[in-house]
């Protein structure tokens, strides 16, 4: 692949003209403010410098070597949990995540990547059974120093690993991961005439393998063939987010390659974020690949879908709301940034949870507004992290529910952390799960 076509920037100067090949981007915001509003950063630290425009304007001051603290600059851009609120609210149609992905990119190709990114990024996500190994061995050793916080939640934590992780709560790993221990599943297609890849990236795969087996045996009830390869890896928007464009296009050329090995109708994710970031940043670096690739990357981006669409638009399915039973369990819903915003499905969703007599949805205050994950930005930035989460929080608990369902593993993470630490008694569930959970066992 010909990810060497922008040389990463020597200097401070190199950088400002790599900045001002942003310019027709940045010069289209109005200053307005009315990313204010929506930014779930600025809500919690109401600092100018975290909001869009604010970011904006330090990118303009470097690119014009008006300020020459590339690492400050660099720290404030990291302070994004990339949702996408800002571009969805910015009546001056501003590319943002457009501008924010490539400024994150020079920035981080002038300073470098750290040692610890560099492992994971360039060692670790590339080589999926090296990945599977790992997960495999901290499954095995994670019961000497990990202990149950909160039961309904099924969250834990390690206070042994406080000093490098903080307070976190999380789910227990599984003893191998879904790919692992499926391997190569090449099914034919059945009597819905109709074939998909099953991309699950990281999560689904390595951490919720729950959610995966959950995903496969609907579509094998509603006969579709599936094609899930145990190589495909990470779909790379971890490792862009964190500025390393040349370590992205590797993991995208990768997944290229994989997913060349068999012909489908759609691929599928039951991950918005993987789902977003196929449709949305896999084209955005057309210009670095070759040829068969773009004509790859065009088509995927066309035929990428969450699961809940292809199941509700695609394939037909029909949700019929129904009554709930006596006994019915309370729900709310939590729309996930990527999927909401990014990709348009919040109604889906919601009609599987309405078809299932033993639900009850009862919709939460701002249903649509960040839990505050945002991938690294969680990892980076925790206590902001746990500040934007308790606002959402505050929204579940507000409704009385017995689970919180969402569509994205990074909320999952994000939903059973907060509520763990409040002792809230309120399981979470992707809705992929409750839909699976009300099918038989076989057809």
């Amino acid at each position: 692949m010909p990810d060497q076509e922008r040389p990463r920037p020597a200097s401070l100067k190199d950088l400002a003209e790599h900045l001002l090949s942003l310019d027709d981007l940045l010069v289209s915001c109005m200053r307005c403010g009315l990313c204010q509003a929506v930014c779930p950063v600025y809500g919690s630290t109401y600092l100018e410098a975290d909001v869009t425009r604010g970011k904006i304007a330090l990118l303009e001051n470097l690119a014009h070597e008006t300020i020459k603290d590339a690492k400050s600059v660099n720290q404030r851009l990291n302070r994004c949990l990339l949702c996408g609120s800002c571009q969805t609210n910015c009546p001056s149609g501003v590319k943002i995540m457009e501008i924010f992905i490539k400024a994150r990119s020079f920035v981080a190709g002038y300073l470098g990547l750290g040692p610890i990114k560099r492992l994971i990024f360039r060692q670790i996500l590339p080589r999926p059974r090296l990945f599977n190994l790992i997960i495999r061995l901290s499954g095995f050793g994670q019961k000497f120093f990990i202990k149950r916080v909160n039961q309904t939640v099924n969250a834990f934590k390690a206070p042994i690993l406080n000093p490098f992780i903080g307070d976190r709560r999380f789910p227990s790993l599984p003893d191998q991961s879904f790919s692992a221990r499926h391997g190569l599943i090449d099914s034919e297609v059945g009597s819905s005439n109709l074939k998909v890849a099953l991309f699950l990236g990281c999560a689904p795969d390595k951490l919720f393998s729950g959610l995966s087996e959950a995903t496969l045996k609907i579509l094998r009830y509603h006969k579709v063939g599936v094609f899930a390869s145990p190589d495909l890896v990470c779909c790379g928007l971890p490792v862009l987010a964190s500025g390393d464009s040349q370590g992205f296009l590797r993991l995208t050329a990768h997944n290229l390659k994989e997913l060349a090995k068999s012909s489908f109708d759609y691929l599928v994710t039951p991950c918005a974020t993987c789902a977003a970031n196929i449709k949305e940043n896999w084209p955005r670096f057309m210009d670095r690949y070759l040829e068969e690739e773009k004509k790859a990357v065009a088509a995927l981006s066309v035929k990428t879908l969450d699961v809940t669409e292809f199941l509700v638009s695609v394939l037909k399915v029909e949700f019929p709301p129904t009554t709930p039973a006596p006994k019915a369990k309370i729900v709310t819903y939590h729309d996930s940034c990527h999927l909401k915003k990014s990709l348009g499905v919040a109604d889906q969703p919601r009609a599987i949870i309405r078809s299932l007599s033993d639900y009850m949805l009862v919709e939460m205050p701002e249903a649509d507004r960040c839990c505050g994950h945002g991938g690294s930005f969680s990892l980076f930035h925790y206590d902001l992290s746990k500040d934007i989460g308790q606002r959402k929080r505050d929204n579940i608990v507000s409704v009385n529910p017995d689970l919180v369902v969402t569509g994205c593993p990074a909320c999952l993470l994000q939903l059973m952390d907060t509520l763990s630490r409040n002792n809230d008694q309120i399981a979470v569930k992707h809705v992929v799960e409750l839909y699976a959970d009300s099918l038989p066992i076989s057809r």
